[in-house]
């Protein structure tokens, strides 16, 4: 219920589920595409004056954050967002916490997105890449906050699983190993060039955006920001057929999103970035 009631994506995750504990606040994210370009330190002071004058500092109990939105949209704040909010929470006493659930182990071209900024987080959550498939997750902080909890107090029936346990080991020794931040930001470099590339020749894509192997690109009608779900839609369907999962995302659902394996080679994944490129060339002409 309380995760519920954090998001604010509708349908599918909260619709008829209510009602949803109360004192949850969603403040405005830097957006830099839908934003004007505003800079970080501008897009957080935003959000820092909304704290404050709805809520007040000393009322703030934590801020949690993606460090690039995942569902709303894969979007990368502007540079100096991150930092100034981490800032502002250290100084008023406010838990800072990352949600990495989409973003950590190497995604985004270092273990952590939050590391690109510097930012310490007081607390991060993982999942997802932590075991490579299997069914895992986890939470890290502060000593004295993960130590504030009783002994016991923070547990279920598949805490600790040990075939789960022993997967995430082993994905953790393979990212080392094989380097894959470094590999994920080679991903990054190949399919940015193509999509940008791309987007000079196709007025429907409005931005192209992305932080490693965390890669998006978001279309509207040519001419404006106005959203196009259906082209997005089609983009994916199309895609489908030819052997190319794509996902897409965002508040609108105009927004396909690409995360492809950090150990997908070259040739793999010029192939599937053909069938994605062919898709949008044809379906928006």
């Amino acid at each position: 219920n309380l995760t519920m009631a954090l998001t604010a994506k509708s349908m599918p995750y909260k619709q008829n589920f209510g009602p949803f504990a109360p004192e949850v606040y969603r403040m405005p994210m830097s957006y830099p595409f839908r934003d004007g370009g505003q800079d970080g330190a501008a897009a957080a002071r935003e959000a820092i004056t909304r704290i404050e004058k709805q809520i007040g500092a000393t009322s703030v109990a934590a801020i949690l954050i993606e460090p690039i939105q995942g569902e709303g949209g894969f979007i990368v704040p502007a540079p100096g967002f991150l930092p100034a909010l981490a800032d502002w929470a250290r100084a008023n006493g406010v838990v800072f916490i990352a949600d990495e659930v989409q973003t950590g182990f190497a995604r985004t071209g270092d273990w952590f997105a939050c590391a690109h900024e510097g930012v310490v987080p007081d607390i991060i959550t993982m999942a997802k890449g932590i075991a490579g498939g299997m069914p895992l997750s986890a939470i890290t902080g502060r000593a004295d906050l993960m130590d504030a909890v009783h002994p016991g107090g923070l547990g279920g029936t598949y805490g600790g699983n040990p075939v789960a346990c022993a997967a995430a080991l082993a994905a953790i020794d393979a990212i080392r190993e094989h380097d894959l931040t470094a590999r994920a930001r080679r991903i990054g470099e190949i399919a940015s060039a193509r999509l940008r590339a791309l987007a000079q020749q196709v007025p429907a894509i409005g931005e192209v955006r992305g932080r490693g192997a965390m890669l998006a690109l978001e279309f509207v009608r040519p001419g404006g920001t106005e959203p196009d779900a259906a082209l997005t839609a089609a983009i994916a369907a199309r895609c489908l057929e030819q052997g190319v999962l794509t996902l897409t995302c965002g508040t609108f659902g105009n927004v396909i999103r690409l995360l492809p394996p950090l150990v997908i080679g070259e040739d793999l994944l010029n192939d599937a970035l053909d069938v994605v490129c062919t898709a949008i060339g044809d379906l928006s002409a």
